[in-house]
């Protein structure tokens, strides 16, 4: 994105910024990842400045701890099996199946698991801080999984 808004720019600043933003118009699909024997995979649709969506795919044992994100909101959305979504306390904040979704605020405390015996496909869309701000981050508040050996998934709070 740009500092300057559209309607401060030149009719040749303008179309400059709809064209370098048009040129990065991308279509996506999703397939779920052949087995790998991890307890959790990942398949990401988009990555950018301010927009990340993927589908994890979680099977036994793929559960996550409870943490929390800085910068960011996320909102999430089954596609396949069932999803339970707990707070701080225990506090189950939803039960979730197919095409049914749960919006979590940057600085929700939640952790989420798998129901059933069916793998978990769950699509993950996080809007990021504006560009310049602050680093988006994910803050566990419980000991991660031994399968968590990405250093984004291993920070603390002090």
């Amino acid at each position: 994105m740009t500092a300057k808004h559209p309607r401060d720019m030149s009719a040749d600043e303008r179309e400059a910024f709809h064209r370098n933003a048009e040129a990065a118009i991308k279509t996506f699909r999703y397939e779920k990842p052949a087995p790998n024997g991890r307890r959790k995979q990942l398949a990401w649709l988009v990555r950018r400045p301010m927009m990340e969506v993927l589908v994890q795919v979680v099977k036994e044992g793929g559960e996550n701890n409870l943490h929390y994100h800085t910068n960011s909101e996320t909102t999430w959305m089954v596609l396949k099996g069932r999803a339970r979504f707990i707070g701080l306390g225990d506090t189950v904040l939803a039960e979730l199946g197919p095409m049914e979704g749960i919006l979590l605020p940057g600085g929700s405390r939640y952790q989420f698991c798998k129901i059933g015996d069916e793998d978990l496909e769950i699509l993950q869309m996080v809007a990021v801080a504006a560009e310049g701000g602050a680093a988006a981050e994910r803050i566990n508040l419980e000991t991660h999984k031994e399968w968590m050996v990405s250093p984004e998934l291993t920070k603390y709070q002090t």
